[in-house]
């Protein structure tokens, strides 16, 4: 599966399919929180919370490209990422695109 933030694919017409998206809903546990509270008053990179991220879009990215595979679809252009706190500790992520085929 081809994945581009841009609405095109140099080379190739394609056939809008419609709107995918794969979401997610992570947090940290309740030790790690604590110290990534710690952490604040001394400042530094919350290695465990780019960990969740990452993992976070991984996952919606993959749920994204299930729904588009479901389509029949070749590429997802316009792909985006979005995210949202949730509640203390915890972030909603949401990948999404257009899933498009390639015209012969």
């Amino acid at each position: 599966m081809i994945l581009v933030t841009t609405d095109g694919i140099d080379g190739r017409e394609l056939e809008m399919l419609g709107m995918v998206k794969g979401s997610t809903i992570q947090t940290v546990n309740a030790i790690r929180d604590i110290g990534a509270g710690l952490k604040t008053l001394v400042g530094g990179e919350l290695t465990k919370y780019n960990d969740m991220m990452n993992n976070a879009r991984a996952l919606a990215t993959k749920r994204m490209v299930e729904e588009a595979e479901s389509l029949r679809a070749d590429a997802i252009v316009c792909v985006r990422y979005s995210s949202a706190s949730i509640m203390q500790s915890a972030a909603e992520v949401m990948a999404y695109g257009t899933a498009v085929k390639f015209r012969s």
